[in-house]
């Protein structure tokens, strides 16, 4: 459906002549050029006049990009960031347009900044693009429409448009808006109504070659189906198969459950007589357990009679014991009542003499304050002694530890020398002969360098990846890897001298000497091709080597891709990149010095030989410096434990003496005391042992003390012995009773070992009754499962069905039949031959692609019909108008070039249905002999094309619905009568009350032009000796007093 047509708006100017859209002021802070630039453009044709490098450009410039144009349309640089004037950090871009009324001003502002980064403010807000957008697509504002908006980098560019992109650029900037819409509408039809043609056009093809393909099978066909007949009842007779054999199954499996009926009547009879049997046995036993419990009673009660028999004959002797006792003790009275006396006296005399000597004893005063004194020294020094002890147990523990480091740095420095040692033998298999000897020469005379001396090459670098060594390996030559790197021209000179035998290279580095480039980063551009390092990024090695390697090799100028910069190689040398390895290939470019052409170089990539990708140079060298700090560290810290070991040593030293001479005293002190104490203890004692003397009963007492005693114990003696022939009675009369109950548990026994033996008889027969039931229990399990079986599987072929079952009654009743008649259909459908085994799915197959195609191709017919339609529809809507429009522009165009005494005209470039084809073709001649040819850089002359440009812009002046036009340098290349006319033409369009603002920029003019009051002349003088002037001029001022102020100066 065709939308409808919108009119464009008429333009209505204000009172001050300015138009909705037009640029009123325009301001500009650090850009470019200009430190700070304010101008008030006129409402039509602005002049805009400077020496070449003033800024007019810059102007432009301002305008696309603070109108929300990207930097790639003015044909400069790629980014904003380079439009800030240099030095600065920053500017801004503020242009002021007309609103709807004179009152309304809309001021867009764009700051910018050397990081690429653009804020935009909208009447002094901070908003974002899209809202700028919004209102520059509001005034129909196209700075990327070369037709509105031609920059003097662009010019070329115009008429360098095709016929097609003239005719796009056209549309879009004058007439009705709806044209480049329908235009594209046309566009995008025609291509659909071409593929929806294609397809009819094949597809009917193809329904035909299948109608004529599936009537010569027929035949074929029905043959297969008679087949498929014959082995479809065949099929049928296999599946009556499985329920015969279900059926035989069945009548197994009756059988088996009348065997296994039969089996557990005689299992249950036996069941039944053994449960007979083992009742009486069962009474019997719990007879016999009775029995037994009572003789165990007995037993228990015999063991207790004989436990008290034996304690009554201890208690008996003890008793006795205690009874001879007494006579002896009182024998001994006897004895020692005659010796009593004499003792008592004894001790008395003994107290007297030892309570004198305690008397004459002399006073003795320990050395108290001697003994605080040593007291307070020893803990000070036992203090001291600690503090020792554990600055030396924390330094041998750091000891220890650093002596583990220094272990692991050895043994990781051999392990390291044992790659080196490969890497080495990869040198000298390559050709360097004597590179163990060079090496072997290097360690054992390092000390002899003032500085570090590096080497070979190929033990220094280390590759993390294969590929990178691979790359590494190609790009650097084969003779540095065995080169050894000095950064002494002293080093080097005794290098040389001791190496001329080994044929090793000897490079010499200095910091700073080398013609060092900084290299360009990865940008978004390489990255997009694949491009994700440099060469000089991939690999580790000291400072000297890697610049070494870098300066003389250019690594920071070779960069690393991937596969998938193989599928981009050809866009490579357009980012200035003219060396770059992938997984497969290197790629160099070489520029010729004479022509400037660049020439390719693609070579495959060798896997490398030399580089092991497992050898850290860098790692070594932290390593040696690690030994070597370790080492150090050791030695300071064992000669800290030798010397806090001394100091242990003396501090113990003097604290024993001084706790020898403590104890010294000490013990002194201790021996008078011990000595007073003990003969206080002795008077004591004997004191006391006076006083038990003293305190013994006479003898008499005694003796009738103990006769008493001896008579008690024989009392209690002669209750034992009654006592024991009582339980002897018990004893016997308890074993008669046990022996009793003893012979009656026999006697059981004896019956039931009788009964189970007739019982074992009867369990035998059971058991056989049990296992001949089990077997055809099992049997008969077996047969059902069998059954169940052959009915799933009955069953998983077909399902009775009555219709099935039908079937069935027709068919042979017994397995033999049924196979023989299976086996006839299955040869009667072996006889039918045929080529095609295939042939009924191909023929189904294709009846079906036939309907198929057929609704496809009558749903395609009627798509196309109705793409018709809407072209037709579209076209009449769009072509009318697209030629009216043409006529109105070659009107214009050739009045403009009769006036300047040539020929011109615009005509439409019709291609039927072919709407992307169309195009506008402007004609000129500028000779009255020769022809209209179309314009191009083949035919005219760059003045030539500039006034076919410029007159071509001047005819859309009429038709264009859009604020302003720019148009920058123009003139340059025109004779000086061309331009005048050019000129007379802009005045005299600038003049005409529909024509947009416009902007001609250019270096100069002719003299003695004709000008209109729509001129305006904006004259750019940039320079620091204006600055003075441009005041004067801002605050209106007249020309003399700009005079003064320069004749001033």
């Amino acid at each position: 459906m065709v939308e409808p047509r919108v009119k464009r708006p008429k333009i209505i100017r204000s009172d001050d002549d300015y138009m909705t859209g037009n640029i009123t002021e325009m301001e500009l802070h650090n850009f470019m050029t200009f430190n700070n630039l304010k101008c008030r453009p006129g409402s039509r044709l602005n002049l805009v006049i400077g020496p070449n490098g003033s800024g007019k450009s810059s102007l432009v410039c301002a305008i696309a990009l603070g109108l929300g144009g990207e930097p790639q349309l003015l044909g400069r640089a790629t980014s904003v960031g380079a439009y800030v004037k240099r030095g600065q950090e920053s500017g801004y871009i503020k242009i002021t347009l007309r609103g709807a009324t004179k009152e309304e001003e809309i001021t867009i502002m764009r700051k910018i900044d050397t990081r690429n980064k653009s804020e935009w403010l909208l009447n002094g807000k901070s908003v974002p693009k899209k809202d700028v957008a919004e209102i520059i697509q509001k005034f129909n504002i196209q700075v990327n429409n070369l037709t509105q908006f031609l920059p003097q980098d662009r010019v070329c560019e115009f008429a360098k448009l095709t016929p097609t992109q003239l005719l796009e650029e056209t549309e879009k900037a004058v007439g009705d808006p709806q044209l480049p819409i329908q235009h594209r509408k046309l566009v995008e039809k025609s291509k659909e109504l071409k593929n929806l043609e294609r397809a009819v056009e094949r597809n009917g093809e193809t329904l035909d070659q299948l109608k004529a393909k599936i009537a010569e099978q027929e035949r074929e066909v029905e043959r297969v189906r008679q087949r498929e007949l014959l082995l479809m009842k065949a099929e049928n007779m296999r599946k009556k198969l499985p329920w015969l054999k279900y059926d035989m199954k069945k009548a197994e499996y009756m059988e088996a459950k009348e065997v296994e009926k039969d089996a557990k009547k005689k299992f249950d009879e036996a069941a039944k007589t053994l449960n007979d049997l083992k009742e009486p046995i069962g009474r019997q036993k719990q007879d016999k357990v009775g029995l037994d419990a009572q003789c165990k009673k007995i037993g228990s009660l015999i063991n207790a009679n004989a436990q008290n028999r034996a304690k009554l004959l201890e208690k008996a002797d003890r008793l006795e014991v205690q009874v001879q006792g007494n006579y002896k003790e009182m024998e001994d009275l006897k004895r020692q009542e005659e010796s009593r006396q004499q003792n008592i006296l004894q001790a008395k005399e003994d107290i007297a003499a030892a309570e004198l000597e305690l008397k004459n004893l002399p006073p003795y005063e320990p050395p108290t304050h001697e003994i605080e004194g040593l007291g307070a020294q020893i803990l000070e020094l036992g203090f001291s002694l600690n503090q020792k002890r554990r600055q030396k147990a924390d330094t041998e523990k750091l000891l220890m530890q650093n002596k583990g480091s220094l272990r692991q740095c050895v043994d990781r420095l051999k392990e390291m020398e044992n790659k080196n040692n490969k890497l080495l033998q990869a040198l000298k298999s390559s050709g360097a002969d004597k590179i163990f000897e060079a090496y072997s020469w290097l360690q054992e005379h390092r000390h002899e360098f003032k500085k570090e001396v590096y080497g070979p090459v190929l033990l220094e670098v280390n590759v993390s990846e294969r590929l990178h060594a691979d790359y590494l390996e190609a790009h650097v030559p084969h003779y540095i890897w065995k080169s050894f790197i000095t950064q002494d021209s002293g080093d080097r000179d005794h290098l040389v001298k001791n190496f001329r035998s080994f044929d090793i290279p000897i490079i010499n580095y200095v910091a700073g000497q080398g013609s060092w480039i900084q290299p360009c980063q990865i940008s978004e551009q390489m990255r997009a091709l694949g491009i994700y390092s440099r060469l000089d990024q991939v690999f580790d090695a000291p400072v000297a080597v890697k610049e070494s390697f870098t300066s003389q090799f250019r690594l920071h100028q070779s960069y690393i891709g991937s596969k998938a910069t193989d599928c981009k190689a050809d866009e490579i040398s357009n980012l200035g990149i003219f060396d770059c390895w992938t997984p497969e290939n290197h790629y160099r470019w070489n520029r010729s010095r004479y022509g400037g052409h660049v020439s390719a170089i693609v070579q495959t990539v060798r896997r490398s030989q030399l580089l092991l990708c497992n050898s850290d140079a860098g790692e070594v060298e932290n390593l040696k410096s690690r030994k070597k700090e370790l080492e150090e560290s050791v030695t300071s810290q064992e000669e800290s434990v030798r010397s806090l070991r001394a100091d242990q040593i003396q501090i113990e030293d003097k604290k024993a003496k001084l706790e020898k001479e403590r104890e010294g005293i000490i013990n002194i002190v201790q021996h008078e005391k011990k000595k007073r104490r003990d003969m206080e203890n002795r008077i004591s004692q004997k004191k006391k042992k006076l006083e038990l003397m003293e305190k013994e009963d006479d003898l008499d007492t005694t003796m009738t003390k103990l006769i008493e005693q001896a008579e008690h114990y024989n009392v209690q003696r002669f209750s034992c012995a009654m006592e024991f022939k009582n339980l002897l009675v018990e004893a016997v009369s308890l074993k008669q009773s046990q022996a009793e109950n003893h012979m009656a548990s026999i006697e059981f026994d004896a019956k039931i070992r009788e009964l189970e033996a007739d019982l074992k008889q009867h369990e035998k027969a059971a058991l056989q009754a049990s296992m001949n039931y089990e077997n055809c229990k099992k049997e008969a399990e077996n047969f059902r499962e069998q059954l169940l079986a052959a009915k799933r599987h009955a069953e998983s072929i077909v399902v009775i069905t009555p219709d099935v079952e039908k079937d069935f009654l027709e068919m042979p009743t017994t397995i033999e039949e049924l196979e023989a008649a299976i086996q006839d259909n299955i040869s009667q459908a072996n006889a039918i031959h045929f080529l095609n085994r295939n042939i009924l799915e191909e023929y189904d197959h294709q009846k079906q692609q036939i309907e198929g195609l057929a609704a496809k191709l009558e749903a395609d017919n009627e798509k196309l019909t109705r793409h018709k339609a809407e072209i037709d529809e579209l076209k009449g809507s769009w072509l009318p108008t697209l030629r009216s429009l043409v006529a109105q522009i070659n009107k214009t165009f050739s009045r403009n070039f009769q006036e300047m005494a040539v020929a011109g005209e615009v005509s439409l470039d019709e291609h039927d249905m072919d709407f992307d084809q169309f195009g506008i073709l402007i004609k000129v001649k500028f000779r009255e002999t020769g022809e209209l040819k179309v314009l191009s850089a083949h035919h005219q002359s760059g003045g030539e094309r500039s006034v076919s440009t410029i007159l071509y812009l001047v005819s859309l002046q009429d038709l264009t619905f859009c604020p302003f036009r720019v148009v920058d340098e123009i003139n340059q290349g025109m004779d000086p009568i061309n331009e005048r006319k050019m000129f007379q033409q802009l005045v005299r369009a600038a003049s005409q009350p529909n024509t947009p603002q416009c902007f001609l920029l250019t270096p100069k003019l002719l003299p003695e032009l004709e000008y209109s009051e729509a001129c305006s002349i904006l004259n750019i003088m940039n320079g620091s000796w204006v600055d003075q002037t441009a005041k004067v001029w801002s605050c209106g001022d007249s020309w003399r007093k700009v005079q003064g102020i320069v004749g001033g100066s």
